[in-house]
């Protein structure tokens, strides 16, 4: 029979419900469940002080609110985060990784720029939210008149669009991490060709979108505003007009094998649970580990979701590097002040409901998506990729906000682990979407593309991590994931919005 607790560290005084506890069960050792504990949740294995640290991974998660006996359920009944204090330690576990065994390739598209595109989609962006509902009819009349089946090698089209771009400042954080959000997009690599669309008036102007980052491809970058064209229908003509030869020029592309190296993935977490930090997270991590060691880039995120575990990135990279990070917390606690907020707003109800009580104990499991190779650097939002290894890149903890980040620095593939479940995709990217339980695997199967529910069972999570490596690389030359299967990816743009709506 399966264990029935799992204890993480020597030094931890709680242990993991592994399924469903009933009062008088016996757990690890000689510890005996003083009450019912759902699966995932912890339970103490000695008596805990009131004020005494908890420990979970060998590391504190937070301090007794009261205290606990042996047996009982420590949740946030009786645990909160108390202070947060950490040893920085720049540079003690940068640790190389192992040289491959092997090169791995996948068959992708390949750019101008050197970069290499996972899929091929026309894509329509807006400048403004007042653009939006004609990118979308443009985007449906295409479909409606049915020419792009003619185009083989173009995976279909995408309208961008979103709520904002104007009724805002035209300089400062908000408008730059916009811009550099757009542009972003109109440089990834897995569209093929480009029309942007605007209104006309805006603050967000198309001209200055072109001249800053040179998005002057004539071969497959097109721009208009709806003003200057004429109005809805006129814009809408012409739109179809111009995608059907935007659509000859993408067609041009046709995948060829391109080495691992080439692969951009974007790591996120959603719908954290007890187990996330224990299965998915750290075997996506061994996955992490795999790509940066053929020279690829993996990307973590979600700030306010690695406070509290910030010293394990810290310990990775040098003190330059760390001080970058240590920097963008340092803003993050500020905002939330100033914003009426407090970093331990997180975990969300429903991460609470699957066993995560405060963000350290989060964000330990978070941070355990990044593996163990060095931090390479720090990006701010949006800001391109300009060297390989594993990085860290500022974005709230919003799974399609941090990921719309990702995305518009480059990523051309998104891996998502989830433990209550999560339904989203984001166009034009891939996203796999790893379930960390069998519970979840068993109820949202068509939704999850891996299961690592079966780690605890046996599975090891270096084998995991090698079927999640393998998933990319098919996935890159082509295989549809569960969330491009049905649909995903029409609404999950979500630049993040800084600053006053005016």
């Amino acid at each position: 029979m399966a264990p029935t607790a799992l204890r993480l560290h020597d030094h931890d005084n709680i242990i993991v419900a592994l399924r469903p506890v009933t009062p008088g069960m016996t757990l690890t050792g000689d510890v005996t469940a003083a009450e019912a504990v759902p699966a995932g949740h912890k339970i103490a294995v000695r008596a805990v002080a009131r004020g005494e640290p908890v420990l979970k991974y060998g590391q504190i998660i937070g301090t007794a609110t009261q205290a606990i006996a042996p047996g009982e359920h420590v949740h946030v009944q009786n645990l909160g985060m108390g202070a947060h204090r950490q040893d920085y330690g720049f540079g003690a576990a940068a640790t190389p990784l192992p040289r491959p065994e092997a090169a791995a390739t996948f068959r992708g598209f390949h750019r101008p720029s050197g970069r290499v595109g996972t899929r091929n989609y026309l894509g329509i962006l807006t400048s403004v939210n007042c653009a939006g509902s004609v990118a979308r009819f443009i985007a449906e009349e295409v479909e409606r008149q049915g020419w792009l089946r003619d185009f083989p090698n173009v995976d279909g089209i995408v309208p961008i669009v979103h709520g904002t771009g104007c009724g805002m400042s035209g300089k400062g954080e908000g408008y730059e991490t916009l811009f550099r959000t757009i542009a972003g997009y109109g440089q990834n690599p897995n569209f093929g060709a480009i029309l942007m669309v605007g209104l006309g008036c805006e603050v967000m102007q198309i001209p200055d979108l072109i001249d800053r980052q040179a998005l002057k491809d004539s071969a497959r970058f097109r721009y208009m505003t709806i003003q200057q064209t004429g109005g809805t229908r006129a814009t809408v003509d012409k739109g179809v007009a111009i995608l059907r030869d935007l659509a000859a020029e993408a067609n041009r592309a046709a995948r060829a094998p391109a080495p691992a190296g080439k692969l951009v993935m974007g790591m996120q977490c959603g719908g954290s649970d007890g187990y996330s930090g224990i299965t998915a997270n750290p075997a996506l991590g061994v996955a992490s580990d795999l790509l940066v060691a053929q020279g690829g880039i993996s990307i973590l995120s979600e700030t306010s979701e690695i406070y509290g575990a910030e010293h394990l990135l810290t310990r990775r990279t040098d003190e330059t590097t760390g001080r970058k990070l240590i920097d963008l917390l340092d803003w993050w606690e500020d905002y939330t002040a100033r914003n009426f907020g407090e970093m331990d707003n997180n975990p969300s109800p429903g991460n609470k409901r699957g066993g995560l009580t405060t963000i350290l104990e989060k964000s330990l499991g978070a941070v355990a998506k990044g593996g163990s190779a060095p931090l390479s650097a720090v990006y701010r939002y949006a800001e391109p990729i300009d060297r390989p290894g594993f990085v860290f890149m500022d974005s709230p903890g919003y799974d399609p906000c941090s990921v719309t980040g990702q995305v518009a620095s480059g990523a051309n593939l998104i891996a998502f682990t989830t433990g209550r479940g999560s339904v989203s995709g984001y166009r034009p990217v891939p996203c796999i979407k790893i379930a960390s339980n069998p519970d979840l695997w068993q109820r949202m199967e068509p939704d999850m593309d891996v299961n690592c529910g079966d780690i605890l069972s046996g599975v090891t999570l270096q084998e995991k991590g090698r079927q999640i490596f393998d998933l990319m690389l098919r996935v890159a030359s082509g295989e549809e994931t569960k969330s491009e299967a049905q649909g995903f990816g029409a609404v999950e743009f979500v630049p993040w919005q800084i600053g006053a709506v005016m």
